[in-house]
């Protein structure tokens, strides 16, 4: 049974979007958290730092491997979970609501099209 709650977007790169009023609330989905196996470190950028969509944004690190995060829509960050720098487990025990890793003000709103529903990400998993 895939974990693909339908109130969220995806993208290709399995990161979630959780989309409320012109804020992007970012994290990896469970696919990606399975993947990676037990995760002991997360790396992520500070409140005010801008990104292009698709750009990397910061690191999870686990016990199989690295992997860069990758942003889904150009914004700036103004708020990171904290929580995750003591606690990166969290992102395996809960990564759609206590791992969520960056809140972003999104720059430009016509690369929501680019998401892919959940359906569509259920595709390519």
């Amino acid at each position: 049974m895939k974990n693909i709650p339908n109130d969220l977007y995806y993208t290709q790169d399995h990161e979630w979007v959780r989309l409320v009023e012109g804020v992007a609330t970012v994290g990896i989905t469970d696919h990606a958290q399975q993947s990676l196996g037990d995760v002991t470190y997360v790396e992520l950028p500070q409140p005010g730092d801008c990104f292009a969509r698709a750009e990397t944004f910061g690191v999870v690190e686990s016990v199989k491997a690295a992997s860069d995060l990758i942003m889904p829509l150009s914004g700036e960050i103004m708020e990171i979970n904290e929580d995750l720098e003591d606690a990166p487990e969290l992102i395996n025990d809960d990564p759609y609501n206590r791992a969520w890793m960056v809140k972003l003000v999104i720059d430009n709103p016509e690369e929501t099209t680019s998401l892919l529903a959940p359906s569509a990400y259920a595709d390519i998993i």
